[in-house]
């Protein structure tokens, strides 16, 4: 079994994790990072050009400026990730747990209200596969129970 305290531990427990979970978060740092600044510079916020959604008239204006602002949400997720892999790896689960809330329930509202494509958008590709490692990449995250000596990363 694995410590959930170390969901939110404190600087002295360190990193205890494995450092697969800490090179892994660092990978999605690097994507979600690239996708947050598509999304905020592309022409169309990705959103024709990758998500296949039509962008013509005022209602295309609208989902473009959504999409931008979508990606500095996805920014400021990355930032908080830096942070912690540069400065505070203790909160590397803390940091994991929130990609999966955000990539889980990105899935989730696709399901309550689709968009309307003719085929998926890689997002819900990533959706499929992403939300699965990184729950995997949580786990071991985390130390398991009873476990003392720090993991350096």
């Amino acid at each position: 079994m694995r410590d959930f305290r170390y969901l939110l531990a404190a600087p002295e427990q360190g990193y205890r994790g494995t450092k697969g979970s800490f090179w892994f978060l660092v990978a999605m740092s690097v994507l979600v990072t690239v996708r947050s600044l598509i999304h905020m510079f592309a022409a169309d916020g990705g959103a024709n050009s990758i998500a296949g959604l039509t962008v013509e008239g005022d209602a295309g204006a609208n989902l473009v400026h959504l999409f931008a602002q979508w990606g500095l949400e996805q920014l400021i997720l990355a930032i908080v990730a830096w942070v912690v892999i540069v400065r505070y790896r203790f909160l590397v689960p803390f940091v994991l747990l929130l990609q999966l809330l955000d990539w889980f329930m990105r899935g989730v509202m696709g399901e309550i209200k689709p968009l309307v494509v003719e085929s998926m958008p890689p997002g819900g590709i990533g959706n499929i596969i992403f939300v699965p490692l990184i729950a995997i990449a949580l786990w071991f995250a985390l130390p398991k129970s009873g476990e003392r000596a720090a993991v350096k990363a």
